[in-house]
């Protein structure tokens, strides 16, 4: 397929602002694709040169794009700097000046997507002494036998800023309505996505061997599975009242969430994030123990990260445990403060899926495992009967510096991606006079006014995510909490991502001084949950009368923007459980 002819579907994407029009026009331009190119177009169309876990990066910054270009179409650097400042889009930019370059290519094949991945892939793996300007020459070469729209979206995806607006969710929908003709498989399709967090790869599967592959997917090691959820309880009581008979509970930590894939025979260890990226060399303590304390061949178990002093068996707290993801002096600080891996459930165990099994018989394997129990530990957990058996645990667990509990159904499988009743979190600001906070996607923000006039910006309209629409609907404007050093970090932060128009996934009927993509999560706290006309937050999903739902007085509580994406923020469903649990309640704190 020509990427020629992807380019003019991806513009069709950005003209259209209904959802389902951009299933159509996906599914149309997937149903132009050989199997052999779907797992790239995949990638690209998700602006990535691979699964997140995989990390790959292309490298150019917009300094060597614009280098590129003097090369590519024989225009001075200051005449693409100005004509930048005026589009404020280096995209429209090189496709301007390629329209109007008067050199020529000597190369008269026409790119196809295969080639632009190749091409983008060698970029990525450029690295070393003079790595730049090798950058530099391959990417103008590129630029040199592309069309203009190409040169439009070859420069975007290069720079991290496509802005498709395409949610996994709605790519699934396509995926499925190129194949069978409707969106019906996009179920099927999600199950395959949440055991191995590769989209491509899905793609892959589907086109090569049909709906009968989905279905055959298997647990790989190394691919990360997408974590199961836990949903809130209102009290002690409905969590026995859910679970029947028993349950076990166990500690909630306020860490890092990891999940550790391990092959002895290869002596190879990886450990994911809870949004499927590499994260293992943040964690040399734990490598250096991990294939002494786990008596396994191969396994995949996941749990949270956290410092914890030994010396005074205290956890220490998660502004402590989230310095390791630092870049650099990795190794001094887990000196200073070791961390602890707290298992709590295993999915694979040498060569077989466990995710099948009952939760109690998964368990009972993964304390098998763990032999030393000396930076790697299973969770502290009980078996309760009752409400009060749970309530005096959730208050030990909070004496010893825990977040609470998460009860589960003895009986329950783990079930990847989903967030269901089988898994219950009770955390200490459900009971008390704090509210839990929640995290919220911004999707446009405000001009700075007065004092803040040299920030340039002076609040931030936040969504919620909508999962069963894939789209965000706006919730707050938020305008206190921001720190200077905040407000400095977000304006430019914003700033790169921001749009002429409102993002096709976001519903708002507040206008923002500028809209951004839906990327950034931060963390919000109010002191209410309230009934509002002016936000669509809930307002057809769950509302009969059209009013939909607001924060009251939110403010940002957390450092910068969180690690998650933006379908891992709160969702509508979640909004509408803590209004229910408010109970006229005071949140603020």
């Amino acid at each position: 397929m020509l990427f020629n002819e992807v380019a003019q579907y991806y513009q069709k994407l950005e003209e259209v602002s209904s959802r389902l029009s951009m299933i159509d026009i996906l599914s149309e331009m997937f149903s132009k694709t050989s199997k052999e190119e779907i797992k790239a177009l995949i990638y690209l169309t998700q602006g990535a040169l691979s699964p997140p876990f995989e990390g790959k990066e292309i490298g150019m910054a917009e300094k060597l794009v614009i280098s590129s270009l003097a090369i590519s179409t024989g225009a001075e650097q200051k005449t693409i700097e100005k004509l930048f400042s005026t589009t404020g889009d280096l995209g429209q930019t090189g496709e301007k000046l390629v329209i109007t370059s008067k050199l020529k290519s000597f190369n008269s094949k026409k790119l196809t997507v295969l080639d632009l991945f190749e091409s983008l892939t060698k970029i990525s793996n450029t690295s070393g002494v003079g790595s730049k300007d090798i950058k530099i020459r391959l990417f103008a070469g590129l630029i040199s036998n592309s069309s203009p729209i190409e040169t439009r979206y070859i420069i975007r995806f290069s720079l991290g800023t496509l802005r498709l607006g395409l949610g996994d969710a709605t790519i699934l929908e396509a995926l499925s309505k190129s194949i069978t003709g409707n969106r019906d498989s996009k179920e099927l399709l999600e199950n395959g996505y949440n055991i191995c967090g590769d989209l491509g790869k899905v793609a892959y599967i589907l086109f090569d061997k049909g709906i009968k592959g989905i279905e055959n997917m298997e647990v790989e090691l190394f691919n990360p599975i997408r974590p199961e959820l836990a949903e809130r309880a209102k009290s002690f009581e409905e969590i026995i009242e859910r679970m029947g008979v028993a349950c076990s509970v166990e500690g909630k930590y306020d860490g890092l969430r990891a999940q550790l894939h391990m092959d002895k025979k290869k002596n190879k260890i990886e450990i994911f994030s809870r949004n499927l990226e590499r994260m293992t060399l943040m964690f040399p303590d734990i490598l250096k123990n991990a294939f002494s304390e786990i008596n396994a061949e191969s396994i995949i178990v996941e749990g949270e990260a956290i410092a914890y002093n030994e010396n005074t068996e205290e956890f220490r707290p998660f502004q402590e445990t989230i310095q390791r993801k630092r870049k650099h002096e990795v190794e001094e600080k887990s000196a200073e403060v070791p961390l602890h891996l707290f298992l709590f459930d295993i999915m694979y165990l040498n060569g077989k899926q466990l995710m099948s099994l009952p939760y109690e018989e998964r368990r009972s394997k993964l304390e098998a495992v763990l032999v030393k129990r000396k930076m790697i530990l299973p969770s502290a957990k009980i078996i309760a009967k009752t409400s009060k058996e749970i309530e005096l645990f959730f208050n030990k667990e909070i004496t010893e510096g825990l977040e609470g509990v998460v009860a589960k159904d003895l009986n329950s499988k783990y079930v990847a991606g989903a967030r269901k009743f089988s898994w219950i979190k009770m955390k200490r600001s459900y009971r008390s006079e704090l509210s839990d906070t929640v995290d919220l996607v911004i999707i446009g923000y405000f001009s700075g006014k007065g004092s803040r006039t040299e920030f340039g910006l002076g609040g931030l309209l936040a969504a919620v995510y909508n999962d069963k629409k894939d789209l965000f609907e706006s919730i707050t404007k938020i305008g206190t909490g921001f720190t200077e050093k905040q407000m400095l970090s977000l304006s430019e932060l914003l700033g790169k991502i921001k749009t002429k128009k409102k993002p096709a996934r976001v519903e708002s009927t507040v206008e923002p001084d500028f809209w951004v993509d839906p990327k950034y999560v931060v963390e919000v706290r109010a002191d209410e949950i309230t009934r509002s006309p002016m936000h669509m937050c809930g307002k057809e999903t769950y509302s009969q009368d059209e009013i939909g739902y607001a924060l009251r007085f939110p403010r940002i509580v957390s450092d910068g923007v969180r690690d998650k994406k933006a379908e891992d923020a709160t969702t509508t469903k979640e909004i509408l459980e803590m209004f229910l649990l408010q109970k006229k309640k005071p949140l603020s704190d």
